[in-house]
C-alpha cells in the first residue's frame, strides 16, 4: 500500500522501520479505502512518524501509551514549527495541522481512543470523582454542550497528569500552573485558556468536596487576564466582503458549497456550529423561510429566506452536494463522505479571507457574524433587535458593537452627548 503513495525506497523504508509502522501502514490503507488524496497521506504520513519516534524518546513502548504524548509532542512541533509560519496564520491553527492526523490515526487502530488525548473508554476522572458530570446537570443545570465542554477540557487535563505520572491526589499549585503554561504555549486564545482554568476549578472544587483532594486548589488556578469589552468587533466592509465572495469559484461543487456557506454567515450572522447543523427540514421552500433551532441562547430563530442565499443554497443542492440519504445539508468535498463540522465552516470563512487579502485578527467564520451585525448596527438597528436577530444570549454580548457605532460616538465627540446617552 505505501508503494502507491511514495516513490522513495528510503522512505518506505524508514515507514516500516518504525516502531509504530504496523499502525501507520494500517491508517494508511484505511485513507485508501475512503478515497484520500495522495498528497494528504504524503503529508500526513511523516507527522505520525515524528510523532513515534518522540513519544518512543519520552519512554512510550507500546501503542496504548501514545495517547499520553499527544499534547506534548504538538506543543514541542508548534514551538519548533511556529517561528517559521506567517503571522496571518494562527499558531492554533498549526496545532490542529499536527493533531489531527495523529488522532485520526490512534481512532483507526485503538478502538478505544475517545480523540481527547487519551486513551479511554469513558468519562474523564470518573473513577477518582465518579458523579462530576451529573452534579453538573443536576446541581449547575448546565446544557449538553457546556457538559461536552467541560469533558473537552477534563480529559486533556487527565492526559497531562498520566503524562506527567500523576495521579489526582498528588496535584499541587505548581503542577496546575505547568498545566495552564503548557496550554497557553500551544497558541490558544486567551479565553479558551480562561475557559479552560475555569472548568479546572469547578472540577477542583468539586474534588475536594466529596473528599478526592485534601485541600481546595480551586483557587491556585491563575487564569490569563481578558478584559471583557476590551477588543474590537472583527468586522470588515461590505467592499471586502464582496471581495470575499468573488474568490469563490462557483463552477465546482466546492466552490457552490462554499459560496452558500459565506452567504449564511454574512446575511444572517450565523454561527460555525449553526451551519454545519443545518439540515433540509430547516428549510421551509414554501414559505421562504429558514429556521435555525438549537442556538447557543437555547431557542430556535425564524429568518425570511434570502433569494441570493435560497439560489446559492439550491445550486448546492442539485449540483455540488453529494447522493445521500442524510438530512444534513452540507458535506465534505473530499473523502471521507461526512456532513461538515464547525471546524470546516470555519476554515471556510478563513481560507476565503486570506485570498482576498484582508488582514483581520483570527480571521474566521466569526468574522462574517461580526460583520453582519456591523452592517446592523450602522443601520441604527437596537442593540436588543440586534441581539435578538444572531441569537445573543444576553445583551451584554451585543454591547460591544456600540464601541463601533461610528456616527453616534461622533456625535457624543462634538457636543456634551447628552441626547445620545440618554
Amino acid at each position: 500500500m505505501l508503494e502507491e503513495y511514495f516513490v522513495k525506497p528510503r522512505t518506505i523504508d524508514r515507514i516500516r522501520g518504525s516502531w509504530i509502522g504496523p499502525q501507520v501502514e494500517s491508517y494508511v490503507a484505511w485513507m485508501a479505502e475512503r478515497g484520500y488524496r495522495a498528497r494528504n497521506v504524503q503529508s500526513r504520513v511523516p507527522i505520525l512518524i515524528g510523532f513515534g519516534e518522540f513519544a518512543q524518546g519520552r519512554g512510550a513502548r507500546t501503542v496504548e501509551e501514545l495517547p499520553a504524548h499527544i499534547d506534548a509532542f504538538v506543543a514541542a512541533r508548534v514551538a519548533e514549527r511556529g517561528r517559521a509560519r506567517p503571522r496571518s496564520e494562527p499558531r492554533q491553527t498549526l496545532a490542529k495541522e499536527i493533531r489531527g492526523p495523529i488522532v485520526q490515526m490512534l481512532s483507526v487502530v485503538l478502538p478505544e481512543f475517545g480523540g481527547g488525548g487519551r486513551h479511554h473508554g469513558g468519562l474523564p476522572f470518573s473513577e477518582a470523582v465518579p458523579g462530576f458530570f451529573e452534579y453538573l446537570v443536576a446541581e449547575r443545570g448546565l446544557r449538553p454542550a457546556a457538559v461536552k465542554s467541560y469533558r473537552h477540557y477534563l480529559d486533556r487535563f487527565e492526559a497531562y497528569l498520566d503524562r506527567v505520572g500523576a495521579s489526582l491526589d498528588e496535584v499541587s499549585p505548581a503542577l496546575l500552573s505547568s498545566y495552564v503554561t503548557e496550554r497557553a504555549s500551544l497558541g490558544l486564545a486567551k479565553t479558551t485558556v480562561r475557559g479552560d482554568c475555569g472548568v479546572l476549578r469547578v472540577f477542583l472544587r468539586y474534588a475536594h468536596r466529596q473528599g478526592a483532594l485534601r485541600r481546595d486548589l480551586s483557587s491556585t488556578v491563575e487564569w490569563p487576564q481578558a478584559y471583557r469589552l476590551a477588543t474590537l468587533p472583527r468586522s470588515i466592509t461590505w467592499a471586502e466582503v464582496e471581495r470575499v465572495l468573488a474568490g469563490v469559484d462557483r463552477r465546482s461543487p466546492c466552490g457552490k458549497r462554499d459560496y452558500a456557506i459565506l452567504l449564511l454567515l454574512v446575511v444572517y450572522g450565523l454561527r460555525g456550529h449553526e451551519v454545519a447543523a443545518l439540515t433540509l427540514d430547516d428549510i421551509d421552500w414554501k414559505r421562504d423561510r429558514l429556521v435555525i433551532s438549537e442556538r447557543k441562547a437555547g431557542n430556535s430563530t425564524t429568518y425570511p429566506l434570502s433569494q441570493v442565499v435560497g439560489e446559492a443554497i439550491l445550486d448546492y443542492l442539485q449540483h455540488g452536494r453529494p447522493q445521500t440519504t442524510d438530512r444534513r445539508v452540507f458535506f465534505r468535498s473530499a473523502a471521507p463522505l461526512a456532513p461538515i463540522g464547525a471546524a470546516a465552516v470555519v476554515s471556510c470563512a478563513r481560507r476565503y479571507l486570506l485570498k482576498a487579502g484582508i488582514d483581520v485578527p483570527r480571521p474566521g467564520s466569526h468574522t462574517l457574524r461580526h460583520t453582519c451585525v456591523q452592517r446592523l448596527v450602522d443601520a441604527d438597528f437596537s442593540l436588543k433587535a440586534i441581539g435578538d436577530f444572531v441569537g445573543h444570549r444576553s445583551p451584554a454580548s451585543t454591547e460591544i458593537y456600540a464601541k463601533v457605532a461610528v456616527e453616534p460616538l461622533r456625535e457624543v465627540a462634538l457636543g456634551d452627548g447628552e441626547e445620545v446617552l440618554a
